[in-house]
């Protein structure tokens, strides 16, 4: 159902910095803490005393503490020691490859021996002070593919996001799909129209007139395992697009990591990341709020979608010229699984 050889975002630093954390990943229960030095760990949510789940022990001297009988567990997933009791030959539980980087927690819940940390993917906007980030996270009841469907067509602006960001130039406008290796990208460009109230605000934040004709790109990027990096902006009218000078356009990227949690569930940890204005911390907080709620009109059709498939699993779903970029990154997807399934048959052979 979805690639395990591959990073997939965990959770942010601050969702451990108190207590252990316990997210599924791709079916797998997982616990999330600090070790020794405050350095991130992961490793099975399950106690191999009685089972317990590990999320509801605290640390301690940088071992995790069940919140049961006390058992302590590495880093590396070794029972290190209980009160009262030998437990350093019990089996070990599994421990997973985890980075922290960028600002988010990463897990790799394939073959280890695989996880490579230069296979995460690199966000410049992360490290420079040239750039301002704010996002959330939401749990969405729907398979991931759905979520990078809605992602790579933003045509459904038009009509789910009609308040904020969604205008009928949006679908009169004819998308563009290019594949480059396992990247897809799909593009949709708008000049001379009326900016959205969304980002009319945008544009006043960048200390620009919004009551001008503009021009409005979306561009999107599919990565594997499901990743989605949208370029979104508006320029004054006549002064290039997408290419215009900073001084007319108000710009930003929109970051959509999808974690599975199960087959029809998520984590979704969204964001936008903008080089204008980086320092107005009220802005950020704005444009979070008004993302925010513009995220949470999808969860409801998405999770309304999901039920509809799975009450009706032999109906085929119709594509369009519109869908190109989900149905390219689906096929990217399949290739990866394939591969994934190849090396484990050839693996038991």
């Amino acid at each position: 159902m979805f690639p395990k050889n591959t990073w997939y975002v965990a959770c942010t630093p601050d969702e451990i910095d108190a207590k252990p954390l316990g997210r599924t990943i791709c079916n797998e229960p997982i616990v999330f803490f600090r070790g020794e030095q405050g350095k991130v760990a992961a490793v099975e949510d399950f106690c191999p005393h009685r089972g317990a789940p590990l999320s509801l022990g605290f640390v301690r001297d940088g071992q995790l503490v069940c919140g049961y009988h006390g058992l302590e567990m590495g880093c590396d997933g070794k029972c290190s020691s209980m009160p009262g009791q030998r437990v350093r030959g019990f089996p070990s539980i599994r421990a997973y490859p985890v980075v922290e980087r960028y600002g988010f927690i990463w897990v790799w819940t394939g073959d280890a021996e695989l996880a490579d940390p230069a296979d995460i993917p690199v966000l410049h906007w992360a490290e420079s002070d040239e750039w301002a980030y704010g996002g959330g996270l939401y749990h969405v009841g729907c398979d991931y593919r759905l979520m990078i469907d809605n992602l790579m067509d933003l045509t459904h602006e038009t009509y789910v996001h009609a308040s904020s960001i969604g205008q009928p130039e949006i679908e009169e406008a004819a998308p563009e799909t290019t594949v480059d290796g396992t990247e897809v990208i799909t593009s949709r460009h708008m000049e001379n129209i009326s900016a959205p109230p969304f980002w009319q605000a945008a544009l006043r934040g960048n200390n620009l007139a919004d009551d001008v004709p503009v021009d409005r790109w979306q561009i999107c990027r599919f990565t594997p395992p499901s990743h989605v990096m949208i370029e979104v902006g508006v320029a004054h009218a006549g002064r290039g697009g997408y290419d215009a000078p900073a001084e007319y356009k108000a710009s930003s990227i929109v970051v959509d990591f999808i974690t599975p949690e199960t087959d029809t569930s998520i984590w979704y940890f969204w964001g936008m990341a903008r080089n204008f204005n980086p320092g107005d911390q009220a802005l950020t907080d704005r444009i979070r709020e008004g993302q925010g709620q513009i995220f949470a009109e999808d969860l409801e059709m998405l999770e309304a979608q999901q039920r509809n498939l799975l009450a009706y699993p032999e109906r085929r779903l119709l594509k369009l010229n519109i869908d190109g970029g989900g149905v390219q990154a689906r096929r990217i997807i399949d290739r990866l699984l394939d591969a994934e399934r190849q090396a484990s048959a050839d693996i038991a052979s």
